[in-house]
């Protein structure tokens, strides 16, 4: 049975912290048992964050035999600060020895399929096969309770299916991006939230109260092994 761990942090610094310390534990456990570790990056103020910590003690893991992949990406010129990809170069991939053919970013416009959103989600969809799952799928949580690109009510949260969808309408600007869907998230061997912020604090209860993904999507994600949310204390003001 799946296992939900919340931990409560008095702020973000402590949370990210603790969550780099569980990340290299995570990693490494992966790489013992399965001979990798394959991990879906997120971005937002507190994936990155987490990145950070651990370029500042990346003792521990063994980055070549790391797989990255992204949860979510804005279809933007690779070089566009706005990016995940670009910012998780600057805070961490940069500076760890990662095999490049093992880092799989999703599609930039500028790319090998130009301006066409359609055909770069099809392309990032070919690496997501029945057969990958994510020994860790971070994920950042916006206030209405989004996670990767999936808002509250809208069909990329309704994805049953297909395991990578295009976003042409996301109401968090940019509006064009492509998004990992329920379906890849839930079989994650553990899913984390970073979550801080008491913008924050009326999605986290909702998710551990059992709302509905389409209302709340962060109620929507689980690990198979576990599920674990990092909160600071303001965001978790609603948990009692």
């Amino acid at each position: 049975m799946s296992e939900l761990e919340t931990l409560i942090f008095d702020d973000a610094p402590a949370l990210l912290e603790t969550a780099a310390a569980r990340f290299v534990d995570a990693v490494t456990r992966a790489q013992q048992e399965r001979g990798r570790a394959v991990l879906a990056l997120t971005g937002g103020s507190n994936g990155i964050g987490l990145l950070r910590a651990l370029a500042a003690a990346p003792a521990g893991i063994d980055w070549s035999r790391v797989d990255l992949y992204w949860g979510d990406e804005r279809f933007l010129p690779a070089d566009d600060p706005e990016r995940n990809e670009w910012q998780a170069r600057q805070a961490l991939l940069g500076r760890v020895p990662l095999d490049p053919a093992r880092v799989h970013m999703m599609p930039a416009s500028d790319g090998e399929f130009g301006d066409d959103l359609a055909a770069a989600t099809r392309a990032y969809a070919k690496l997501i096969d029945d057969d990958l799952v994510f020994d860790v799928h971070l994920l950042g949580m916006g206030g209405e309770g989004h996670i990767n690109s999936l808002f509250p009510h809208t069909a990329a949260t309704a994805e049953n299916s297909a395991p990578v969808v295009a976003v042409s309408d996301s109401p968090k600007p940019p509006p064009r991006r492509i998004t990992l869907t329920f379906p890849v998230i839930n079989r994650s061997r553990e899913v984390w939230f970073l979550v801080s912020g008491a913008e924050k604090a009326e999605a986290v209860a909702a998710a551990h109260h059992g709302a509905d993904r389409a209302d709340w999507p962060c109620a929507g994600a689980h690990g198979t092994e576990r599920t674990v949310w990092f909160v600071d204390a303001a965001a978790a003001t609603d948990l009692a």
